[in-house]
């Protein structure tokens, strides 16, 4: 645990439980714009990616105008139609609780900085975390934005972080800064994809973390 000062971790798929709630709602606003209803798998490719340029890649979109119009419906789903519950993995929170006395602890994320303070409220665990990067901050994954933003403030460099994340998008921003990643198997991209970024390690279960650390 002494090579890093900071744990920073990816929210949905990795530290949240939110797949089946993302993918029925971005398959209803789907139903909502007259778009196809894309599958369960594609929608869980673009997890991770912010909102406006995951819509845009999914539905083959470049319009502005129509991908604004799913992102409003997707949007109206998560927060007022759609009940699938997103609690957070088991383990998540002995996870926090274990290595807040020992490390800074960081969230990059997908979200929007709203969406991002909801899940805290509903989770009580913002108080885990010192700093933290969402989608309307930053340039999206794999662009190493988020976590650049988060060193800079930490007075850290990449080597002394640990980037935590279940998407090919998590592993990829870590590696082109030289950040150490590790990959969650738990999450929406299968293991062999996380594998081609070269993580330290592969873990199943949250709680694995410190075993690795």
């Amino acid at each position: 645990m002494n090579q890093y000062k900071c744990v920073i971790f990816d929210w949905d798929g990795t530290v949240m439980d939110s797949a089946a709630k993302i993918i029925a709602c971005m398959q209803h606003a789907a139903h909502v714009c007259q778009m196809p209803i894309p599958t369960d798998k594609e929608v869980a490719h673009i997890i991770g990616i912010s909102l406006a340029p995951a819509i845009g890649q999914l539905f083959s979109l470049s319009d502005p105008l129509k991908i604004q119009q799913i992102v409003a419906a997707y949007k109206h789903a998560f927060l007022a139609t759609d009940k699938t519950p997103c609690p957070l993995f088991s383990g998540s929170l002995e996870l926090f609780t274990r290595l807040q006395p020992h490390l800074l602890l960081a969230v990059a994320t997908g979200k929007a900085r709203r969406g991002l303070e909801r899940a805290w409220v509903a989770t009580n665990t913002k108080h885990f975390f010192i700093d933290s990067c969402t989608a309307d901050e930053a340039q999206s994954k794999p662009h190493p934005d988020m976590l650049e933003q988060i060193i800079l403030r930490q007075g850290l460099t990449p080597s002394q972080c640990l980037m935590v994340g279940d998407t090919t998008y998590d592993m990829q921003m870590a590696q082109s800064i030289g950040m150490d990643r590790i990959g969650v198997d738990y999450g929406v991209h299968h293991p062999e994809q996380l594998m081609q970024h070269t993580p330290k390690a592969i873990i199943s279960h949250p709680l694995a973390l410190l075993e690795y650390l």
